[in-house]
């Protein structure tokens, strides 16, 4: 386990607000969209979770790296945060299953963070004025360069990110013989999202993220799922094209989070960047159609236009956020196709929504 000295180190928020910390993980500078996440565990989750890419995460609970990096939590091949900020980052951990510490894991991943500031002030400020960038430094100290700096990051509102972060050549996942295959467009998905298939039976094929129709129709899956991932949807042309016309093949289709975006988008239904966005493991959804409730674990930061989806003769409501009555689900009239805001894979979280995937089965089964 690796020990080290706390340095001093900065963090500047895009409307010149400053705190003052301690340095953690790599010694650097690091930028991006500041978010805060309210979970209280699965901060490895977090820090892996691909739709993250590009953005400096404050976790608000007080204690990070407290239990230690497993590398069974992981939900992609690297951490995909640009930094975190932190109160306490612990370097010392008491978890048997632990293989290192959150100080050589960041150091490994050239991870920047800074830690030692009041997270509740910090969220408190970002509840206040919304989503925008920030940026870290633990060896840039003067302010004003740091604005310099700053001035220069592209806003999340129009980024494309999802390339960044899909897979480059496709890939297999599960039982070969198993019944069903489902396509699987990379956008950012998630490791427990794929564990969640193979635990149905069900064989998948993961694309790359531009991926056409044509080219995954080859492989004659029984259905399609839209993952997850980073970025403006908005600006995903290639993504909506390849939905539209997996509907106009009426095939059976699942979207999840930007899935949801992108169905949303191919109907003629606007996407809108939230003033914070929905992240954290305890968010209420009432499911409308069958008339009960669930508490969803959720990272988004993009959402589909209220008014746009209750005035759409294409989709239905399925979900709605109990919280601020926005829309955490839609299906498509007449088609085999349905998607969710949440991740109903929660991992970590509660498994409240994992009946969806079961859904999923049996629209692949029946079609």
């Amino acid at each position: 386990m690796t020990y080290y000295t706390k340095l001093p180190a900065v963090l500047l928020l895009e409307d010149g607000t400053v705190y003052h910390g301690k340095a953690a993980g790599k010694i650097g500078t690091t930028t991006g969209e500041i978010c805060f996440n309210t979970g209280m565990t699965g901060y490895q989750e977090i820090f892996t979770d691909p739709s993250y890419y590009g953005q400096i995460m404050v976790t608000t609970n007080a204690h990070i790296g407290n239990y230690g990096i497993n590398e069974g939590e992981i939900e992609s091949g690297a951490i995909k945060i640009a930094g975190l900020v932190c109160k306490n980052f612990n370097t010392v951990y008491s978890r048997k299953l632990a293989t290192e510490s959150i100080q050589d894991y960041f150091q490994e991943e050239n991870i920047i963070a800074i830690s030692d500031i009041d997270t509740r002030s910090l969220v408190r400020h970002i509840r206040d004025k919304g989503a925008m960038n920030g940026i870290i430094s633990s060896e840039i100290l003067d302010v004003e360069e740091l604005k310099g700096r700053l001035a220069k990051v592209p806003s999340m509102d129009g980024l494309e990110l999802s390339s960044e972060v899909s897979t480059k050549t496709p890939y297999f996942y599960g039982d070969e013989n198993s019944k069903l295959r489902v396509a699987v467009l990379d956008l950012g998905v998630k490791k427990n999202i794929l564990r969640n298939f193979d635990a149905r039976n069900i064989y998948a094929k993961v694309f790359p993220a531009k991926t056409s129709f044509e080219e995954m129709e080859t492989w004659n899956p029984d259905g399609y799922f839209i993952s997850n991932g980073p970025g403006d949807p908005s600006a995903m042309s290639y993504a909506i094209e390849t939905v539209e016309k997996i509907l106009e093949a009426d095939k059976p289709m699942f979207g999840i989070c930007l899935g949801h975006q992108l169905l949303a988008l191919a109907n003629g239904i606007r996407t809108v960047k939230m003033f914070n966005g929905h992240r954290g493991l305890n968010h209420p959804v009432k499911n409308i159609v069958l008339d009960h409730c669930e508490v969803t674990s959720q990272n988004h930061g993009f959402g589909v236009v209220s008014d746009d989806v209750r005035n759409s003769d294409k989709v239905e409501i399925t979900h709605i956020n109990l919280n601020d009555n926005s829309i955490e689900g839609i299906r498509v009239k007449g088609k085999k196709a349905f998607s969710v805001q949440y991740h109903p894979e929660s991992s970590p979280g509660p498994h409240d929504s994992r009946y969806l995937f079961d859904q999923f089965v049996e629209l692949m089964k029946k079609g």
